[in-house]
């Protein structure tokens, strides 16, 4: 109980600058929850949509590959769907490729989508109790100059030890925000790498005679 009261009193010593700060931080847990599920399920469902895709890849079964992807919702499937519709008797590479990249231009920034917010309101939380504490500074001075003196380094030390409260709080909000978003990219620097590779394996896998593909 004693930490909780002590939580509400150092948000109440905060100043008004400490419900921005909150908002911001509802917004970007919001943000994380969302693309971190998201995220998880798309890699997900992309590899288990290559454990179904790769046998026909192999087996040089190609109509089937592309009737599969088609039905597949994976952003996997998408790009499998969109070379395989491509590929005519000649196998022509470049053709594959140029269409496969096409796919991959309209999956990626799903795959990006709201992540780099982030970083942004790491950089608005911690402006915000900059801002905040400056202007709890200024109150500060302001009061302090029109007290006794002999009250004022005592009303000074108190004024700025609740100013800093404000920076205080955006810290911590602005930081964990920033680890998250780090780790968010990464996240997505992954699933976008695992659908790059398939995709240079399905290249490779066009390029083989069905006895290559399953050696």
């Amino acid at each position: 109980m004693d930490v909780y009261n002590s939580i509400v009193q150092f948000f109440q010593q905060g100043g008004p600058f400490m419900y921005p700060i909150l908002a911001v931080l509802a917004i970007g847990l919001a943000i994380a929850i969302e693309r971190w599920f998201y995220l998880s399920y798309t890699g997900a469902r992309n590899r288990q949509a290559w454990k179904n895709l790769m046998p026909l890849l192999q087996a040089g079964r190609f109509d089937e590959a592309k009737n599969l992807s088609e039905q597949n919702r994976t952003g996997l499937g998408r790009i499998l769907y969109y070379g395989l519709t491509r590929l005519d008797p000649s196998r022509r590479r470049d053709h594959v490729e140029a269409a496969m990249e096409e796919g991959l231009m309209e999956v990626v920034p799903r795959v990006e989508r709201r992540t780099h917010y982030l970083a942004t309101l790491a950089n608005i939380a911690t402006l915000l109790g900059l801002l905040g504490t400056i202007i709890g500074l200024i109150d500060a001075f302001t009061a302090v100059s029109s007290a006794n003196p002999a009250e004022r380094a005592d009303m000074l030390s108190a004024s700025i030890s609740v100013a800093m409260n404000t920076t205080a709080f955006s810290l911590m909000v602005g930081i964990p925000l920033l680890l998250i978003h780090t780790m968010l990219q990464t996240k997505s620097g992954q699933v976008i790498d695992n659908l790059e590779m398939v995709s240079v394996k399905v290249l490779n896998l066009m390029g083989q005679t069905p006895e290559e593909a399953s050696a």
